[in-house]
This record gives C-alpha cells, sequence and structure tokens, in this order.
C-alpha cells in the first residue's frame, strides 16, 4: 500500500477517536469528511495493513517538540521519564517560578518555566495544570485542553483540571463538553462554588446560543461587536452607573476579586465570579435595576442581529 493511503488512513483514525468527544452537531460534520476521505482514496473502513505503530497525535505532539520551544502537550501523551530526586527539586523550583511569574502577569515566560518543569518531571500532573492555567490567561484555549486532558491522564481525579478544562470548553462556546467537565469536577469536589457559578454562566449561555430563553433573542455572533460603541451608549451607563455607585456592590467587588486571585484563577475567571456576585446581590436588592440594564442589553443585540451580513 501507499505511504500516502497510510496517511489519509492515520487521519482518519484521529478523527474516529474525536467522536467521542464532539457535539452531536460536530460529530456529523466528522463523519461526511471520513466518508468523503475513504471514498477518494478507496479505503475500507477498516484496514490492518495500513496502521501504524505510532498514531497521528503522537507523531505530532513529538514533532512540534522538536521544532518549538514551548511544545504543546497532547491529550494521548504519556509521560516515560522517571525523574531523579535531584530533578523533582529543580522541578519544583520552576514550578514555584512560574507561579511568581503568573502573578507578576509574565504568562509567556512562566510557560517557559512550567515547560521546564515538565521536561524534568513529565509525570507530575500540578505542572501541566499550572501551564494550562497560564495559557488560558493568554486566551490560548486549545492549549489549555491540551494541558488539563495531560493532567487527567496522569492523575484522573484531579479535580482543578476538569475545572479549568470546563473553562477552556466554554470560552470555546463547546458547552456541552464543558457541561460534563465542570459535572465531574463537582463529582470530585462537591460543593466548590466556583465550579457551581462556572456551571450555571454555561448552562446559561449554552441556552441562548441553542434558541430564545424567556422572550431573550438568540445571542448572534459577537465577534465584531463594537464595545467602545455600546459601552458610550447613554441609556446603558446611566443604569450601569447607579448599579456601581452602590458601596455594597463596590465592596463585593473588591472581596471577590481578592479572594478569587488568591485562588489562581484567571482573569476571565475572576470577572465571572465578581459578576456572578454583584448580579445576585443586585437581583435581590434592586430587581427593576437589573430589568432595566436586561432591556438596554438585549436592545444592543437585537442591533447587531439586525446588521449581520446577509446570505448571497
Amino acid at each position: 500500500m501507499s505511504d500516502n493511503k497510510k496517511v489519509v488512513y492515520s487521519i482518519i483514525r484521529f478523527l474516529k477517536d474525536e467522536l467521542t468527544s464532539l457535539s452531536p452537531e460536530a460529530c456529523e460534520s466528522i463523519e461526511v469528511a471520513i466518508q468523503c476521505l475513504e471514498n477518494a482514496y478507496e479505503i475500507p473502513s477498516d484496514h490492518p495493513s495500513l496502521e501504524t505503530a505510532t498514531p497521528l497525535t503522537r507523531l505530532f505532539a513529538g514533532q512540534v517538540s522538536e521544532s518549538s520551544t514551548t511544545p504543546a502537550s497532547s491529550s494521548s501523551f504519556v509521560p516515560t521519564k522517571t525523574a531523579t530526586a535531584a530533578e523533582k527539586e529543580e522541578a519544583e523550583q520552576l514550578k514555584t517560578e512560574g507561579n511568581n511569574l503568573v502573578k507578576a502577569e509574565k504568562f509567556e515566560e512562566a510557560i517557559q518555566c512550567y515547560t521546564k518543569a515538565i521536561e524534568l518531571d513529565p509525570n507530575n500532573p500540578v505542572y501541566y495544570c499550572n501551564r494550562a492555567a497560564a495559557y488560558s490567561r493568554l486566551n490560548n484555549h486549545l492549549a489549555t485542553i491540551d494541558d488539563c486532558k495531560a493532567a487527567l491522564k496522569i492523575e484522573p481525579t484531579y479535580s482543578k483540571a476538569y475545572g479549568r478544562l470546563g473553562f477552556a470548553y466554554t470560552s470555546l462556546n463547546m458547552f456541552q463538553e464543558a457541561t460534563q467537565s465542570y459535572q465531574k469536577a463537582l463529582e470530585l469536589e462537591p460543593g466548590n462554588q466556583n465550579y457551581i457559578n462556572n456551571l450555571e454562566l454555561n448552562e446559561g449561555l449554552r441556552n441562548m446560543s441553542e434558541g430564545s430563553v424567556n422572550g431573550v433573542p438568540r445571542v448572534p455572533n459577537l465577534q465584531n461587536f463594537n464595545l467602545n460603541a455600546f459601552f458610550r451608549n447613554p441609556s446603558i451607563m446611566s443604569v450601569a452607573s447607579q448599579m456601581m455607585s452602590d458601596p455594597a456592590v463596590q465592596n463585593m467587588m473588591s472581596t471577590a476579586m481578592s479572594e478569587n486571585w488568591h485562588e489562581g484563577g484567571s482573569e476571565m475567571e475572576t470577572l465571572l465570579q465578581v459578576g456572578h456576585r454583584v448580579a445576585e446581590h443586585v437581583q435581590n436588592t434592586n430587581p427593576e435595576l437589573v430589568e432595566q440594564l436586561l432591556q438596554q442589553m438585549n436592545s444592543a443585540v437585537t442591533n447587531v442581529m439586525n446588521n449581520q451580513p446577509k446570505p448571497n
């Protein structure tokens, strides 16, 4: 058999493996792609002679590790090296240095430290999870997912890895996967308020993406949404100013941001936690103000929907 067919067969095998972790809509697209490849290259569904000794993801991870100063981990990566006592000690020092760099918001440098720690001791899931947090701060959610999966391969009961995995999935609008990750995190760490809040947020975003919720229009693609114009809207700023002038809200925001920062949450996680607490407080004390703000925001979203490009 030709090498080309082996390459295509490896791609098909990879796509089939991905079907177990994707949404039903994504699976339909992947299945069509698999059928097209099989037909175009005349490859049967199962053909042992086309199997390769090393899976495609392992080959890719190995190549990236050789050509990049910041190698990406893979969900199929299995550590093989056993670190010596001296290597473990050095890796811990690098982890501490990376943590300090994260606090200083030097995320690229932190990633380099965690990567060196992983090279010394690839069996420590904390290094992968910490690097995932640094990637998250840079909005590199795919790298975050890879590192969380690597950490979970080493330690399947690592709840923090599931929590960060859920947040990355939410950020990529992969709401079903996010729900599963948060539920697993809560199984391992019941009552964790961060996981509960993020799960509730994920479910709200999921409902909004799937259709109208209590009469609110479906949220459109806001990639080109003009935030400057949104926050220059006098009506919205007037309502927001009323909310932010409340001393109780100010104190709550300061306390929540401080607590979440010390817990090592990303900037987005911190904002989500603060927003959840503030919204809950204002809803309980001034529901009319919340309703007014929602009406203004819904109006802005409707304008974005009306300005979307029309189909050709």
